[in-house]
């Protein structure tokens, strides 16, 4: 076998994995194990990756893209939840990848416990994120993580129409405006039920976030503006029929500290929050902080 080259699993591999350390994919888990190599090579072209990369993976299940992305990329930290995946893991890649093992750390914990000094400074994340938790596992690595320069994760496909949106789309909400907070956001593709075991009942699809550079990102990432916007963006879209002024007046004190605070960013108090980018709602965290 090649050192540098990995055996990616299909179908009779992932069962018979699966069958070895008595797993049922679980729905509480969100265990859907990919066994069509097609796909991991589709993921990996779709992510660009560098070879000097730093990659997370949030649950790599039985290893399927595990095996992509180390033969990809220098290190590869792996979080997985359940302790028999967890436990598998490395002689799967001992065996199918064994010039490749010292690029893999593994951190048996659930990922959204991870801590800023669990990984050192990875620079990609790149997972079939688990469905129920999709979105808070995301925004939890995000938030972690400055030093994260690409993400490209597969997630339920009408989640990844929402966190693609554009301003004033039906679909255009909270997701959609904190994952622009880091970067550029867009669809990358989409994943069809059959290359899954079990096959999902839903279609998948991928998300690609280009995250700003700093210095040069638009805005600063810092906690402060985080928080204060993120809080703004849960208060304009906890009401999402009604007016930026009515919708904030719980946020400021009143409608009228409201108002004053949306014309001082210059945004209409009459509009509803799902018309405004993620820019604007930074200006307006920004004029918040800058009161405070």
């Amino acid at each position: 076998m090649d050192p540098s080259h990995a055996h990616l699993l299909g179908p009779a591999e992932i069962r018979e994995l699966a069958s070895r350390i008595h797993v049922t994919p679980t729905k509480k888990l969100g265990q859907n194990f990919v066994h069509d190599p097609n796909t991991v090579r589709m993921i990996l072209a779709a992510a660009e990756l560098r070879p000097e990369d730093h990659v997370v993976e949030v649950g790599p299940g039985l290893g399927s893209l595990t095996l992509g992305l180390l033969e990809t990329v220098q290190q590869v930290t792996a979080v997985e939840i359940d302790p028999r995946l967890a436990e598998l893991l490395p002689d799967t890649v001992a065996k199918r990848a064994p010039g490749l093992q010292e690029r893999l750390s593994l951190i048996h914990k659930d990922a959204l416990t991870i801590r800023a000094e669990d990984i050192q400074a990875p620079t990609a994340l790149v997972a079939n994120l688990p469905y129920n938790v999709s979105v808070p596992v995301l925004l939890h690595m995000l938030k972690l993580f400055p030093s994260i320069r690409r993400v490209l994760v597969m997630v339920q496909s009408e989640v990844a129409d929402r966190l693609a949106a554009e301003p004033g789309s039906k679909i255009y909400g909270v997701p959609s405006v904190k994952a622009g907070f880091y970067g550029e956001v867009r669809r990358a593709g989409s994943i069809g039920k059959n290359v899954f075991w079990p096959a999902p009942k839903i279609e998948s699809g991928l998300v690609r976030i280009d995250c700003f550079d700093q210095p040069d990102a638009p805005w600063p990432r810092d906690a402060q503006l985080r928080s204060t916007l993120f809080s703004l963006v849960d208060a304009a879209f906890a009401q999402r029929r009604k007016t930026l002024r009515s919708a904030l007046k719980g946020h400021f004190g009143s409608a009228a500290l409201a108002e004053e605070a949306l014309r001082s960013a210059g945004i209409d108090p009459a509009a509803r929050g799902e018309t405004l980018a993620t820019a604007d709602y930074v200006r307006l965290a920004q004029e918040v902080s800058d009161e405070q």
